[in-house]
């Protein structure tokens, strides 16, 4: 993120929560940075899930958005009231625009919280390349009204389910070590961790250390073997 963007993000959270507030989030996000950097990082084979179907309860509902125009405006507003606004667009369309899905889970008629996901691709450089049936799931979010009441874990299960029954082939997703919600929802879900990382980026080059490499590496030549397979049948039809 370049500085300009990071003071403008900070003023905005100045302006719609106050001096108190901007200070603590300054310390949390500096906290992390410096201190807690590291990610965990997710895997999910979604051919072998032989758990029964977790159902949602009557009173929410989970939905799936593929376009900005499909986004109410009342969801648009909670979604981009709570931190820079204007900055919350430009990522929403953005995303949409590079083909990612918008999952919503509503409690009633109020925005309980989201996720993306990304088939066959990114969104941004990542640790290792994914194959075209593969999905990164990314940018969850639960407002605070409803954390405590598993609705990141429902959220994750219910998109997982719903990728499995349309053919994917594996997920993956991650979140920061610090982050002791988010490890605590993953560790109910058909999610395994695979590993534990750290990445930077220089000139816009992405460099990537894995603290336990070992699984990543097996699943890249798994991916790679793969996607040769994949070629050399193309090239013999």
């Amino acid at each position: 993120m370049g500085v300009s963007s990071s003071i403008s993000r900070f003023a905005a959270y100045y302006k719609l929560h106050g001096f108190g507030a901007t200070i603590r989030r300054a310390g949390l996000m500096t906290k992390r940075s410096l201190f807690s950097s590291r990610m965990v990082v997710f895997y999910c084979d979604l051919g072998k899930q032989t758990a029964a179907p977790v159902k949602i309860p009557s009173s929410l509902k989970a939905e799936r958005l593929r376009s900005y125009a499909e986004l109410s405006q009342p969801d648009l507003q909670a979604m981009t009231s709570f931190w820079n606004p204007k900055q919350a667009h430009r990522n929403i369309r953005d995303q949409f625009d590079q083909g990612a899905s918008l999952w919503l889970i509503k409690s009633g008629d109020k925005l309980a919280g989201y996720g993306w996901t990304m088939l066959g691709r990114t969104i941004a450089p990542y640790y290792f390349l994914l194959g075209e049936n593969d999905v990164q799931l990314f940018d969850f979010y639960v407002f605070p009204k409803f954390r405590g009441r598993a609705m990141h874990w429902l959220l994750t299960v219910y998109i997982l389910q719903m990728l499995a029954a349309e053919g994917a082939a594996r997920a993956f997703a991650d979140t920061g070590e610090w982050n002791q919600a988010q490890l605590s929802s993953f560790a109910m879900t058909p999610f395994r961790r695979l590993g534990l990382v750290r990445s930077f980026a220089i000139l816009g080059h992405t460099f990537v250390s894995w603290v336990e490499n070992e699984p990543a590496v097996q699943l890249q030549k798994g991916t790679e073997q793969k996607d040769r397979a994949s070629s050399m049948a193309r090239s013999h039809e």
